[in-house]
C-alpha cells in the first residue's frame, strides 16, 4: 500500500512540473470590422434606444453562440448581430466585450435579454415597419436589415417572412459584407 501512495505522490509532484499546454481555440471567431458606423444622426432612432437594440442584438448574439457551441453557423449570425450592433452603438458595451471574448475563443456568459428570439423578432418587424416608413437613406437600409432578421430569427411568423421576401424582390439580397466587412458601401 506504501509503494501505491509513494508511487502516486511521485507521479503527481511529476505533473506539476510538466509545462502546463495552452489552451487551443475551439472555433475561429472573424471580429466584424466596423470603420465608422453606417447610420448617423439622420436615422429614426433614438441614441438610448439605438443602445439598447444593439445590446439585444449582442446579448442574442452571444447566446446562440454558446446554445450552438460555436458551430460555423451561429459564428456567421453572431458577426452579423455583431457588427449590426456597432453600427448602431459603436461604444455598446455589450457588444464589445462579446467581440472581445469571441476573438479570444472564450464562449460567453449566457445572459437572460430582455425579450426571446420570437419577441424580439416581432420587436424588430414592427421597429423595421415604422422605420420604411419614416422614409430616408438610413431608415431604409436598417429596416431592411431588421425585416430580414425578425424573418431569420423566427421563421414561422408569416409576415416578417413575407415582408423580408418582398423586400428581397424589390431590393435584391443583402450585402452583408458592407455590415460586417467595414465596406461603406450600400448593403
Amino acid at each position: 500500500m506504501g509503494i501505491w501512495q509513494a508511487a502516486m505522490v511521485f507521479f503527481l509532484s511529476g505533473v506539476a512540473w510538466l509545462p502546463a499546454a495552452a489552451p487551443g481555440k475551439g472555433f475561429e471567431w472573424n471580429s466584424p470590422v466596423v470603420v465608422r458606423s453606417l447610420f448617423t444622426a439622420d436615422l429614426g432612432m433614438l441614441d438610448t434606444e439605438r443602445e439598447e437594440y444593439a445590446t439585444n442584438l449582442a446579448s442574442l448574439a452571444a447566446n446562440q453562440v454558446v446554445t450552438a457551441n460555436a458551430s460555423p453557423q451561429s459564428l456567421v449570425d453572431a458577426r452579423r448581430h455583431l457588427a449590426l450592433a456597432l453600427h448602431l452603438s459603436p461604444r455598446n458595451k455589450r457588444a464589445i466585450v462579446v467581440n472581445f471574448q469571441l476573438a479570444k475563443g472564450v464562449l460567453p456568459e449566457v445572459t437572460a435579454g430582455h425579450y426571446s428570439a420570437q419577441a424580439f423578432a416581432r420587436l424588430l418587424l414592427s421597429r423595421g415597419q415604422l422605420l420604411k416608413n419614416q422614409g430616408g437613406a438610413e431608415n431604409q437600409r436598417l429596416a431592411q436589415l431588421f425585416v430580414y432578421l425578425a424573418a431569420v430569427m423566427d421563421p414561422k411568423n408569416e409576415d416578417a417572412v413575407f415582408a423580408s421576401e418582398v423586400n428581397r424582390l424589390d431590393h435584391g439580397a443583402l450585402d452583408w459584407s458592407a455590415i460586417t466587412d467595414g465596406s461603406l458601401k450600400t448593403p
